[in-house]
């Protein structure tokens, strides 16, 4: 289906055609001043140069044209030339009903579908999901569904970091503990142990003593960066115990993911690139793109026009050892390979901005890819206490992810069991799920590129701007819909009436938005555009609710407008969440 706002337009077109002027004028938006309309045309405004005519002159021209309209109830022209218009309550009506008999409830695919790949994980093995990593999880995930759902094949890939400095650390620390294991003999011939010789909760203490000891200790460092090399260049025992850190990581990380309900088509790294590396580089030499400078090889990627200095790309350093700069190249030329992507989108930290310039602009410059794939960056701000400062424990470390989704699950735990709505056996189940929907609201409604405050009472809310809110209204509708069931009644059988009042056609025309409000919020890549949408559609319900006795209406035709209403609206809201990438209980 068409949005409403397109077939709006194309009524106007006709209208402004039908009375001399060029259709393209005709742009229909939402207005600004609710109070005196629902919808609004500036295009006389600017008409006026192409005309030499006064706006309010073609204005009322337009508006002769659209008396007796099927679909506008009110088209009044208003000085200095603007169009004033109302939907007939009918027609929005006829709208609603087809929008209801539509599995896809109006949401219109794109028209060429694309491949994107986004890349919104970026964790590194043998360490913990932290709330640093919690934006990129939710922001790609959100972005991700909403590709899928208006059609795009759509790519995640979690993109690890298991190739770098961290793993020489971790190995040059466990050889300090465990100096006897086969895994550091040179001579060892047979096969390594199939059981790790360290736990996941091993390795996530190992790591930070290591990280600690090598910015004090400068000669353990070096050992550790040439683990690193060694590893790198192939060294049997520690490619051994490589493996071993990401079966007991990748493990740990689909586990912790999975409690966010964030999931990744491809757990590629670093390390799956390494294998391409020398053959771009030594191109990029014959090529005459890369060249040496100090010991280290280089790509000029500065541009006329630049507003601030943009230094060079360098692809390995002196001591032949790659970057990340050379791995995410060589990511963007495996993925060219393979996928053929038509846009790459990176959901990384705001601050890694630089990074991403120098690389798309060595990745185009050096042909990596190709001239028609978009590549796209989109940095997000971060996640702050109330303080202003990056999100701390009480004791000031760095949060945990699974510590941050216990605390707002025993927040929402006891919520609803003072609420007294769930039994006790269902209370812990339904926390975790509205619990999710409080982080991951309370991250998505905030502008991804901004800073923003992670307040756990104000998120947790059952009223305001929050996840908890859209939950209690989606199990609201619901249980309206279950007593009129439960009295006898069939919603499966109920048609949708023209709205008699206000908050009734408020609901309707919010409802009819959201084949609009999706495809407006990926095409900006705007997740908080579709949570201030279902926001307002959740306000317009309850107002419409306390205004209607619904259950005790006796015109039982206008009961069984508002049930299917009441059902059409549960269903956009449903889907809705589902993009944003959380769902509802039965009860709350």
């Amino acid at each position: 289906m068409q949005k409403i706002i397109q077939l709006m337009s194309e009524e106007l077109e006709k209208a402004f055609e039908n009375a001399g002027y060029d259709p393209r004028f005709a742009r229909v938006v939402a207005s600004n001043r609710p109070d005196l309309c629902e919808f609004q045309c500036n295009g006389a405004m600017a008409a006026k140069k192409t005309y030499k005519k006064a706006p309010i002159e073609i204005a009322k021209d337009v508006a002769v044209q659209l008396e007796g309209s099927d679909v506008f109830s009110k088209a009044e022209a208003v000085m200095p030339g603007f169009l004033n218009l109302d939907l007939q309550e009918s027609w929005l009506a006829e709208y609603l009903t087809k929008m209801s008999e539509d599995p896809e409830l109006a949401v219109q695919k794109v028209e060429n579908p694309r491949t994107v790949i986004v890349d919104y994980g970026g964790p590194n093995v043998a360490k913990p999901l932290h709330v640093g990593h919690l934006r990129a999880a939710i922001i790609g995930e959100c972005l991700k569904r909403m590709g899928r759902r208006l059609g795009d094949t759509v790519i995640g890939d979690v993109h690890l970091g298991d190739w770098g400095l961290q793993i020489g650390l971790i190995i040059t620390e466990l050889h300090e503990r465990q100096p006897d294991l086969v895994y550091f003999d040179e001579n060892y011939t047979g096969d390594y142990p199939e059981e790790a010789p360290f736990t996941i909760g091993d390795l996530e203490e190992i790591y930070p003593a290591a990280s600690a000891r090598s910015k004090e200790d400068e000669e353990y460092r070096n050992r550790a960066l040439q683990a690193t090399a060694e590893l790198q260049q192939g060294r049997r025992g520690y490619h051994a115990l490589w493996e071993q850190i990401m079966k007991l990581s990748v493990a740990d990380l689909k586990e912790n993911y999975r409690k966010l309900d964030v999931t990744f088509d491809l757990w590629k790294g670093e390390s799956d690139v390494q294998k391409y590396i020398p053959d771009m580089v030594k191109k990029m030499q014959d090529d005459g793109f890369a060249y040496e400078d100090q010991g280290a090889w280089i790509v000029d990627v500065a541009e006329e026009g630049d507003a601030k200095q943009i230094p060079p790309c360098m692809l390995l350093k002196s001591d032949g050892a790659s970057l990340y700069t050379t791995t995410d190249i060589a990511t963007l030329l495996e993925r060219e390979q393979i996928y053929h992507p038509d846009e790459v989108l990176y959901v990384v930290d705001k601050r890694q901005e630089l990074h991403f310039v120098q690389v798309f602009r060595c990745a185009r410059k050096t042909g990596i890819v190709r001239d028609e794939t978009e590549l796209n960056f989109l940095g997000f701000g971060t996640m702050n206490g109330k303080d202003g400062k990056p999100f701390k424990t009480r004791e000031g470390g760095v949060m945990r992810l699974e510590e941050l989704i216990g605390d707002i699950n025993k927040e929402m735990y006891k919520k609803i069991v003072e609420n007294r709505s769930v039994r006790d056996k269902d209370a812990e189940e339904t926390a975790a799920i509205v619990g999710l929907s409080a982080i991951k609201y309370g991250d998505l409604s905030n502008q991804a590129t901004k800073d923003y405050i992670f307040d756990v009472e104000r998120f947790t809310s059952f009223e305001g701007n929050t996840g908890p809110y859209l939950l209690y209204t989606i199990v609201r509708i619901r249980s309206i819909l279950e007593r009129y069931e439960e009295a006898g009644g069939n919603a499966e059988t109920c048609v949708l009436l023209p709205a008699e009042g206000k908050s009734e056609k408020d609901l309707m025309l919010q409802t009819a938005r959201y084949n609009e409000a999706l495809s407006g919020a990926y095409a900006d890549k705007a997740p908080h555009r579709l949570c201030a949408y279902i926001y307002e559609l959740a306000n317009d319900v309850n107002t419409f609710y306390h205004e209607h006795r619904i259950l005790a209406e006796e015109d039982t035709a206008r009961q069984q407008s508002w049930i299917a209403l009441m059902t059409l609206v549960r269903r956009v809201m449903l889907d809705a969440i589902d993009v944003l990438g959380f769902s509802a209980p039965e009860r709350m």
